[in-house]
């Protein structure tokens, strides 16, 4: 194997001109790591909030920082401790993010957060799913517990999340609200949604006795939401931690959830793509040198679907 790698790198805090394409040191691995050949890496908005610095509170990084915790990609390495995997396997991953990630042509992950690459998927594909899926699936299952026969908004119902989100309600048997953009309305509804709220014309705050609200936006779209809940309801962010005091005002649950790898719920994700329960929705490719492209696409909030970084 060779010595070096391509990686895109950033040597410090900043706007997309610090995300460099460079030579690097291969990522030696631990006794539990497995060393992965990347063909694709997923982008995401967590991404660039860590480019900008804006997680340095509860993310302390090492300079040079490779982003990127979405791959999917081929085991070329194992651990000594590693068990159970072979070189040569198809797997895919939402690896640590305190690590250096997949903006790279090899990333070092724990073989206990890697799981078996569906097998209906492309590497693109593959490459889109785990933190957004696994954050729909933590968010409004693991900790939003809903059940079928529930009512569920979800809030910015086209983007990567969203999209995961919308699917995976519908699957379990849940009644699925959505906001969106009027010209996104047909993707949604394609989805899954049973009802859209465009956010153009009409106000989804008007919505009432709602079961659980999957809050995708943060700020005023958050405030927004507890009116729209029944007593007893539940409401999870990804973008606030919810304030107790207004969820007790309301009488409701409240929690923020930041994702965490977890190899078991990948495979249960996996099997519901093969068996064509959802979907993955591509918004855009760019090649690994374009990481700075794909960044400016998702901080335009406008994406349809995933960003992908087609490594080989």
């Amino acid at each position: 194997m060779k010595a070096s790698m391509q990686a895109i790198r950033q040597h410090r805090y900043g706007q997309r001109d610090v995300l460099q394409l460079e030579n690097s040191p291969i990522p030696e691995i631990a006794a539990d790591d497995v060393l992965i050949k990347v063909y694709a890496a997923g982008v995401n908005p967590v991404d660039w909030k860590i480019r900008e610095g804006y997680l340095q509170s509860m993310l302390a990084y090492e300079m040079p920082l490779t982003l990127g915790w979405d791959v999917a990609g081929e085991i070329v390495a194992l651990g000594e401790q590693v068990t159970g995997w072979q070189i040569g396997d198809a797997v895919y991953s939402r690896p640590d993010i305190a690590r250096n990630g997949a903006y790279a042509e090899f990333v070092a992950i724990r073989a206990s957060e890697i799981a078996k690459k569906p097998q209906s998927l492309d590497w693109q594909q593959a490459a889109a799913v785990p933190l957004a899926a696994l954050t729909a699936w933590q968010a409004i299952f693991q900790i939003g517990q809903l059940q079928a026969g529930e009512k569920v908004l979800i809030h910015a119902g086209a983007g990567g999340v969203g999209l995961f989100a919308i699917q995976l309600a519908k699957w379990r048997g849940a009644e699925v609200y959505t906001t969106t953009s009027g010209k996104n309305a047909g993707l949604v509804s394609s989805h899954g949604a049973d009802h859209i709220i465009d956010y153009t014309q009409a106000n989804f705050a008007d919505l009432r006795d709602l079961d659980l609200v999957f809050d995708t936006m943060g700020g005023d779209i958050l405030a927004q939401s507890w009116q729209t809940l029944k007593a007893g309801g539940r409401l999870v962010s990804i973008c606030d931690q919810p304030d107790e005091a207004t969820a007790q005002k309301h009488q409701v649950s409240a929690n923020f959830c930041f994702v965490q790898p977890n190899a078991a719920q990948l495979s249960e994700i996996a099997a519901l793509l093969d068996a064509g329960h959802i979907k993955v929705v591509i918004d855009s490719v760019f090649p690994l040198a374009g990481a700075a492209l794909a960044h400016e696409r998702s901080e335009s909030g406008r994406a349809r679907g995933k960003i992908v970084l087609q490594v080989i």
